[in-house]
């Protein structure tokens, strides 16, 4: 196939690309060491493929469900921490930032009666907060972030046990907030979401197309394009019909069919930050703070403010998944947002693909890396296994995903600049 020449607006005749050209350079960037998230998909497939055939229930539309809401914690929360990776920081504090927040909902709601959107705004406000005193004494006062979300994961641990006085179980009998990580959209919508969904990014994706080529940029081939659609459009219809199928366990009692609530929720907010990190001022900000902290300063960006940011961002998103949490469990306690969930949420940030060196990541890491964790956990537990080996293999995958990462950078560094 023969690139097309175009002319650009400043008069410079350039070759088209082709899907032969761009699938060369896109392998050419692979063996360059930018992976992106291959191995977390690849890894995805493998896994998915190993657990259903092992056990044929992992396929099943009642499993499928329950990995959205078992996993949405850990990836609201892992798409918080990929902005603070971003920067080459850490947030220790996540997990019970979550709790706390979760715990704040909770007491609202039961002990002081307030109406379920005032209790949920509270919660997010506490995230803000969080966020703010984390990100000021990082970026103002110097401390670096691994003392600071340290002291505060420990600090969080307690105040959380504070608000429960002492160990005490708060259940949630609010209608909405139960629903909303227990809960299914109706089937019709289910459908009419996932065609909205589809046609929102064929049109995105086009619009990208053209203004590009109206610009006189080089654009993606019309075939890499079409075929992002199409492969988008099967997965999420695919997906849709398994949700929508009968997966009640005694149908003749209850109905259990649609896509669970969680998912559009998680679906704005990939939309949302993706569009933040990728086509706004502010995300370009937070790369260069990541790459370079030092030139970024000296080209006039508000280096301080962007660090501050992060841990606000990534403590709000804490909030959210703390909320999920205790409406996937009606109710919180001490526990909320600790045991491994800190450590499955980074794990699921650099697992899809973020660099723990900052400078690269982006929010659709956060859950193709949280749905590789909740895989595995979902497929060893069908599979009988004990919580050790589920430690030891996610541990193990972690370790692979930090040295690929590493070894990438690495190539990446030696490659010779054209």
């Amino acid at each position: 196939m023969v690139a097309t020449p175009v002319k650009p607006a400043i008069g410079i005749e350039v070759a088209k690309p082709t899907v032969g050209s761009y699938i060369k350079d896109y392998w050419g960037r692979v063996r360059g060491g930018d992976l992106g998230t291959l191995p977390a998909v690849l890894g995805l497939i493998v896994l998915s493929l190993i657990f259903g055939i092992a056990r044929d229930t992992f396929f099943s539309s009642l499993n499928f469900a329950n990995l959205f809401n078992q996993s949405a914690q850990v990836v609201f929360i892992a798409m918080g921490l990929v902005f603070v990776l971003l920067l080459g920081e850490i947030d220790l504090s996540a997990g019970y930032a979550s709790g706390v927040c979760g715990a704040v909902m909770a007491i609202l709601l039961t002990h002081h009666g307030w109406p379920w959107y005032g209790a949920i705004a509270a919660a997010l406000l506490s995230g803000l907060v969080i966020g703010v005193l984390l990100g000021v004494l990082v970026a103002k006062v110097g401390i670096p972030s691994f003392v600071v979300t340290l002291a505060a994961f420990l600090g969080f641990q307690g105040l959380l046990l504070v608000l429960l006085g002492g160990g005490t179980n708060i259940t949630i009998t609010n209608t909405f907030v139960v629903k909303l990580n227990n809960g299914n959209v109706p089937v019709l919508w289910s459908w009419i979401l996932a065609i909205v969904a589809v046609a929102a990014y064929a049109l995105s994706q086009l619009n990208k197309v053209r203004t590009r080529t109206r610009r006189g940029l080089l654009a993606d081939p019309m075939g890499i394009v079409a075929a992002r659609i199409i492969a988008l459009a099967v997965v999420i219809l695919l997906a849709t019909y398994f949700l929508t199928r009968q997966r009640a366990v005694n149908p003749a009692i209850t109905s259990v069919k649609g896509v669970p609530i969680v998912v559009p929720i998680l679906a704005a907010f990939l939309v949302i930050w993706t569009f933040v990190l990728g086509r706004t001022s502010y995300g370009r900000h937070v790369y260069a703070v990541g790459g370079n902290s030092e030139a970024a300063r000296r080209a006039g960006i508000p280096v301080d403010r962007i660090r501050i940011s992060v841990f606000v961002i990534g403590s709000f998103m804490a909030s959210i998944g703390g909320i999920l949490a205790v409406s996937r469990a009606n109710s919180v306690d001490p526990a909320t947002g600790g045991s491994n969930i800190l450590l499955y949420s980074v794990g699921a940030a650099v697992i899809g693909g973020t660099s723990l060196f900052g400078g690269r990541g982006k929010a659709i890491h956060a859950i193709i890396g949280g749905a590789v964790i909740a895989v595995i956990d979902n497929g060893m537990g069908l599979l009988g296994l004990s919580s050790g080996t589920k430690y030891l293999f996610t541990g193990l995958i972690l370790l692979i995903a930090a040295s690929v990462d590493a070894l990438a950078r690495r190539r990446a560094g030696a490659a010779p600049r054209p």
